[in-house]
């Protein structure tokens, strides 16, 4: 092929995207001005891509997706683009989070700390700066992660935003993260969104024991089209699963945590007490 530069995928991240584009591509014998037939981008624009002289979009990976096939498959460019741009996050939360973007309703259960949604900026990167410190992530890493999650939470602000149910376990409110004053204005947010309309928060208390029917994290997600998704996580990766028996299996033991828990009311109340515990 005339012109055709050879590329080198082991560079860098953005050269192995162009290298996996032009796989794609070439798996079905079309040319950029193939490709950009079926997309809005210019052949001009897609050869910059595969060379790396210009970075991936989502916009783009998804609209390329779209064309060659590969949407939602575990080859696809999204998928690719996602591990860029999120790697210092666990393995399958990128794709939970674009999921999460589209629910009408979200029901999570967290132990030791606040769910991610209601951080604080604060309290989220004292977070992260703790795993800087044990030498996990890097600081450019940290201020990254703390970024992505202010853009999920600002995702979520709609004109027909989702409805949230949380639960927390007891101890994700007495848990003191970066300090008193931070700890406190997160409670006094944890309060604040109690009085919101699309809002169900619930504490778990110690006192429940072995009724307590999750022992990690758990996030279950229901879509327009009332399909529904969960997504778990260890200390060391999360997994999306879309199995209908055990996301209903999931949602049914989640029902059976709220009935334990304490009322949105009494909820409130003793993060209440726990907040002025630290004033």
């Amino acid at each position: 092929m005339v012109n055709r530069k050879e590329l080198h995928p082991e560079d860098s991240p953005r050269a192995g995207y162009g290298a996996h584009l032009r796989r794609l591509r070439e798996r079905r014998d079309w040319t950029q001005d193939d490709l950009a037939a079926r997309t809005s981008y210019s052949s001009q624009h897609i050869s910059a891509v595969e060379t790396a002289r210009k970075p991936p979009t989502l916009p783009f990976s998804r609209e390329a997706d779209q064309a060659l096939g590969t949407a939602g498959k575990a080859d696809s460019l999204e998928r690719l683009w996602n591990e860029m741009r999120y790697g210092s996050l666990r393995e399958g939360f990128p794709e939970y989070v674009g999921y999460e973007g589209r629910a009408v309703e979200i029901r999570s259960f967290h132990i030791g700390i606040i769910p991610g949604l209601l951080q604080t900026p604060e309290y989220a990167q004292a977070l992260a700066n703790g795993d800087v410190r044990r030498g996990s992530i890097t600081q450019q890493q940290a201020d990254e992660r703390v970024a992505f999650l202010m853009e999920r939470q600002a995702a979520l602000v709609r004109d027909r935003p989702p409805m949230l149910l949380v639960v927390m376990d007891e101890s994700c409110i007495r848990r003191p993260i970066g300090g008193f004053a931070v700890m406190g204005a997160q409670l006094e947010r944890l309060v604040e969104y109690a009085g919101l309309p699309n809002s169900v928060l619930q504490v778990a208390p110690y006192e429940i024991g072995e009724r307590r029917s999750f022992d990690l994290p758990v996030n279950l997600l229901t879509l327009a089209d009332r399909s529904m998704v969960a997504y778990a996580e260890t200390h060391a990766q999360g997994h999306v699963d879309r199995d209908r028996t055990t996301v209903v299996s999931l949602l049914t033991a989640y029902h059976q945590l709220q009935a334990e828990c304490l009322s949105q009311a009494d909820s409130v109340a003793m993060i209440e007490q726990v907040r002025k515990g630290m004033s």
